[in-house]
């Protein structure tokens, strides 16, 4: 099977009644039946999907230039055939404001060091909140377990809360793992609640991450692991209580040096 063919067969294989992906459903189902067909993906993409910028194949991205670079001069995304690219561009679908403000810190941290060996911890934020984060709006007694790492209270002492939170996946990276997914997949979560009171907006999410991006903020890793798995509803396993007495997965705070 080439590439394409690959590529294809890949995107036929998109459960959209996912939990992480039933909201975009009606949506994804649009760009799977056009993408599954002949012809260039950024063409159809930019057909289906409204976003700030636009998505040019990956050929336009002239040699040696910095991805983001590219994407902030040009307003324009290189894209290759292929569930990753996709899922990014679904992305800047859902996270307009958000996806814009990542790439725009992106282009002032390479402007300000330039491109080296090591992005430097601004830089490693936003790479790590555009390929794997989510955001979660939640009961407080939900964030203060999952600040605390205490997953026994966090899904099943409290597990009736779950119903009163929502998850917006961001990292396309953490989209294309769901897809086949397995135990370990570990989230990173904006470790900011989304206000209870923009409800399941998603628009309204959009403008109030973007307005909470910041370098001075990145620069103190404003993110904590979840393995998203565990969210109830999100995996028929984590029904049983023993699906978390995983140390592996559901791992415990590390101790304080010299604790």
């Amino acid at each position: 099977m080439c590439g394409s063919d690959a590529s294809r067969s890949a995107l036929r294989g998109i459960d959209w009644a996912a939990p992480w992906l039933a909201h975009w459903a009606a949506l994804g189902l649009t760009i799977q039946s056009a993408l599954a067909q002949d012809g260039a993906w950024p063409e159809l993409l930019n057909t289906h999907l409204k976003a700030p910028v636009r998505f040019v194949p990956q050929a336009d991205l002239p040699e040696g230039q910095a991805y983001e670079t590219f994407i902030g001069e040009h307003a324009a995304v290189p894209t290759r055939e292929g569930l990753h690219d996709a899922f990014n561009a679904l992305c800047w679908h859902q996270w307009p404001q958000s996806k814009r403000r990542l790439n725009r810190l992106q282009v002032a941290e390479i402007a300000r060091l330039g491109i080296g060996a090591a992005r430097g911890p601004v830089r490693d934020a936003l790479t790590l909140i555009d390929e794997n984060a989510v955001l979660l709006q939640a009961p407080e007694a939900l964030w203060s377990s999952l600040l605390r790492r205490d997953w026994p209270t966090l899904f099943v002492t409290d597990r009736a809360l779950w119903a009163q939170a929502r998850v917006g996946v961001v990292g396309h990276a953490l989209l294309e793992k769901l897809h086949q997914p397995y135990k370990s997949i570990t989230a990173h979560v904006w470790a900011v609640p989304v206000p209870m009171d923009l409800g399941g907006d998603w628009a309204a999410w959009d403008d109030w991450f973007a307005q909470g991006l910041s370098a001075e903020r990145l620069t103190r890793k404003p993110l904590t692991p979840l393995p998203v798995l565990g969210i109830p509803g999100w995996w028929p396993a984590n029904q049983d209580p023993d699906f978390y007495a995983d140390p592996q997965v559901f791992r415990a705070p590390r101790a304080p040096v010299g604790a």
